[in-house]
């Protein structure tokens, strides 16, 4: 975990804000790594950030490739629309914060504002996009997490 997450995460937490991870893990339906991986590293993710008194609401994934045309793998929107129901999230008020294009069209797709942060694959993402071509593009590109939650915190005021 990068050593701002916490921090930021905390941010959203105290502006009550619902804070739920997304996250395709095809790894699992192409059989790299078993689904109890996936359980392991989303637990260690909770404990290291209740050290630092930062909480993520809820964590969805989807096990399936691409090959599986599942409805929850994004950019579909299966993931989201279940996080909506079950925790009251109205998700064209919503922010979706991602590394990948795909974290982006699955927010446009639901009416919410996509955020694209250059950590992780985002820079590589911004890079290939040298020609303005993808269909529409983020409503912002951040640094990081922190830069993500300080633009975030500003658009809500």
């Amino acid at each position: 975990m990068f050593s701002f997450a916490a921090e930021a995460i905390r941010r959203l937490n105290e502006a009550q804000l619902p804070v739920v991870v997304i996250t395709n893990q095809s790894g699992v339906g192409r059989g790299i790594f078993p689904e109890s991986l996936v359980h392991e590293v989303h637990n260690v993710m909770r404990q290291q950030l209740a050290e630092e008194n930062a909480q993520v609401d809820a964590i969805y994934y989807c096990p399936h490739t691409t090959e599986d045309d599942c409805e929850c793998r994004k950019p579909r929107p299966g993931m989201l629309r279940r996080a909506a129901v079950e925790h009251g999230i109205d998700l064209r008020r919503s922010f979706v914060v991602g590394d990948r294009y795909g974290d982006i069209e699955t927010a446009h797709g639901l009416g919410a504002r996509g955020v694209l942060v250059r950590t992780g694959y985002g820079e590589t993402e911004v890079a290939a996009d040298t020609q303005g071509t993808w269909p529409k593009a983020p409503d912002f590109v951040a640094d990081d997490l922190a830069a993500a939650v300080d633009w975030i915190l500003r658009e809500l005021k």
